[in-house]
């Protein structure tokens, strides 16, 4: 008999308790600059979204073996918002009540394979989903600190800055993004949703320390190992 596997969960800052983890969501480019580097029109489109398992998460100060079958794993700092009261069809307007709380987020990515998937058609699950790839900081509640609606955030890479921005250049803000994925699926308690990075991402690879902030939210540090050997 296989045992039950242990609840994913990310750590509340300040408090002894975790935040149970249900699902991950993340936005596209929903950033203009981002867009553009990307080779797309940041004009206001509706959203688009891709998930992660709830498995792939990384926490602060863990270390993130280089994944297999890549040659160019990216950075992509994001603001993250945790869910925590479930809801359908919400209103841009009552969507912030069902947020938990907020945490800086690393959407690691397998550039070359997410290439490969948009040339071919294909799914990004292999560019987007794979092990280790969610990394996220402490969330801090939107009882404590509220919501935040302007604040810089930023990459750096072995103390060299990559990426800047500020989360009001978000293209959709969280609560656009909250209302229009609830119409897709039912939000949950225990969701976790990846809001879009600035412009900047770029290759990291084995040695290199990788630090991304929000300013009022703190930061996360992953360092990129060798790769794991079976």
């Amino acid at each position: 008999m296989i045992a039950p596997r242990a609840a994913p969960s990310v750590a509340v800052a300040g408090q002894a308790g975790r935040f149970p983890v249900h699902r991950i969501f993340c936005v596209g480019q929903n950033y203009a600059s981002h867009a553009r580097e990307m080779g797309s029109d940041p004009e206001r489109q509706p959203p688009f979204f891709f998930m992660k398992p709830a498995t792939a998460l990384l926490a602060d100060g863990e270390p993130l073996p280089y994944p297999p079958r890549t040659h160019n794993l990216h950075h992509e700092v994001e603001l993250v918002a945790a869910i925590g009261r479930g809801g359908r069809d919400l209103s841009a307007g009552e969507a912030l009540a069902h947020v938990y709380g907020y945490a800086v987020g690393n959407d690691y990515t397998r550039r070359d394979l997410q290439a490969l998937a948009k040339e071919t058609r294909r799914p990004w699950d292999a560019g987007k989903a794979f092990d280790h790839s969610a990394a996220v900081g402490a969330l801090h509640p939107v009882a404590s600190g509220g919501h935040p609606r302007r604040a810089p955030i930023w990459l750096s890479v072995n103390g060299v800055e990559r990426q800047r921005g500020d989360i009001a250049d978000m293209i959709w803000d969280v609560a656009g993004v909250l209302a229009e994925l609830s119409t897709l699926f039912r939000l949950e308690a225990g969701d976790l949703v990846y809001t879009g990075t600035p412009a900047g991402v770029g290759p990291v690879g084995p040695g290199d320390v990788v630090v991304a902030g929000i300013d009022g939210l703190g930061t996360l540090t992953n360092t990129i190992t060798a790769p794991t050997v079976a």
